[in-house]
């Protein structure tokens, strides 16, 4: 059975009809892959908010410097603590603070993300070509990477805060998990 998605993407209109998000479409699309975490509609309406759920799920993006959405707001654009940004979705470590810097766009961007954390795909939506980048883990979509960051990379991963959670190195925890001793 072709999905509705596929359906339109084979047609290039990927992201017509699909709740305003895209007039392209993304090259195959997170969500049509297979990813170790799956996990059924319902079940991450369950597991998110719902604007943690627009962006991960179904590609929205929070404002820029308010990082608000649907009347939640992700703290991480001001956070400077050392420690990890986590898929929101599935709680895999993406990001490390030291690879965080201020791009003055108005969402957290780093230079690069932990090894294996993430997977890219084209987004040729709103009639650009730009590079989406989402967790490995869950395809949860995180943001965009962009061509215009520092050294040593040159990249910036401009990421939405609220699809990720904080977990500073001070608490005694591991990626929101207890360290046993």
């Amino acid at each position: 059975m072709l999905k509705r998605r596929s359906l339109l993407a084979s047609l290039g209109l990927g992201g017509i009809g699909l709740g305003g998000f895209g007039l392209l479409g993304r090259d195959a699309d997170a969500s049509d892959k297979t990813f170790p975490l799956m996990l059924p509609e319902a079940e991450w309406r369950a597991r998110l908010t719902p604007a943690q759920f627009a962006v991960l799920r179904e590609h929205a993006t929070e404002r820029a410097f308010s990082n608000t959405l649907m009347g939640e707001r992700s703290p991480l654009l001001a956070e400077d603590r050392a420690g990890t940004y986590n898929c929101a979705g599935c709680g895999q470590a993406v990001y490390r603070s030291e690879t965080k810097f201020d791009s003055r766009t108005g969402w957290p961007s780093y230079w690069d993300a932990i090894e294996g954390a993430v997977g890219t795909q084209t987004d040729r939506s709103f009639f650009m070509l730009r590079t989406e980048v989402h967790c490995a883990n869950c395809g949860g979509h995180l943001g965009h990477i962009f061509d215009d960051g520092p050294a040593p990379t040159g990249k910036r991963h401009c990421i939405n805060g609220l699809a990720m959670t904080f977990t500073p190195d001070d608490t005694g925890t591991v990626e929101g998990h207890p360290v046993s001793s």
